[in-house]
Order: structure tokens, then C-alpha cells, then sequence
């Protein structure tokens, strides 16, 4: 008896090993969505909890709601999408970024 692991993929078909292969991309994929949405969370409630101090906190806030509105956004809704975009620059523009 060895004292190193052995290395199962190795010894699987080529089908099981793409199926693993998946199974664990989507694991982690899983995981990464926990965590964005655990950070998520924890943004929201702390702007919620805390008022903007000035208008550039207050433009980063609509920036996010902005953003989140517009990932819901059907694809076929330029209309809107052109209306968030416009807001979005106009924001970049007066707080100097553009």
C-alpha cells in the first residue's frame, strides 16, 4: 500500500470524465453565485442602513439600482436600455469621471 492518493480520473472513460468535469465546473459556479449573492446582500443592507453624504454616494447608489434594472431588462428593450445608459454617462460626466 502506497501512502499517495490515487488519481481516479485517470482511470475513468473519457464520457465520465467530461460528465466530472462538468459536475464540478457547476459546483463551482454554484458556490461563486452564493458568495455574490451573500456580498450582494450585504451591500443592499448597508445602503440601506446608511444615508449618502453627498451626491457622488447618492449617484453611486442610483448606479447600482440603475445596473440592476437594466440585467432585468428584456434584450429586445433598447428603448430602456438606451434611457439607463444615457443616466449612466450623464452621472460619469458631472462626477468628472468621463
Amino acid at each position: 500500500m502506497t501512502e499517495e492518493p490515487l488519481d481516479l480520473d485517470k482511470h475513468r472513460g473519457m464520457a465520465a470524465q467530461k460528465a466530472t468535469d462538468i459536475r464540478r465546473a457547476l459546483a463551482e459556479v454554484e458556490t461563486n453565485a452564493r458568495d455574490l449573492r451573500d456580498r450582494q446582500a450585504l451591500l443592499e443592507s448597508q445602503f440601506l442602513s446608511v444615508s449618502a453624504a453627498s451626491w457622488p454616494e447618492a449617484a453611486a447608489k442610483a448606479r447600482y439600482i440603475l445596473n440592476l434594472y437594466a440585467a432585468g431588462l428584456a434584450p429586445d428593450d433598447t428603448h430602456h436600455r438606451d434611457l439607463v445608459a444615457v443616466v449612466l454617462a450623464d452621472f460619469a460626466r458631472l462626477s468628472g469621471e468621463s
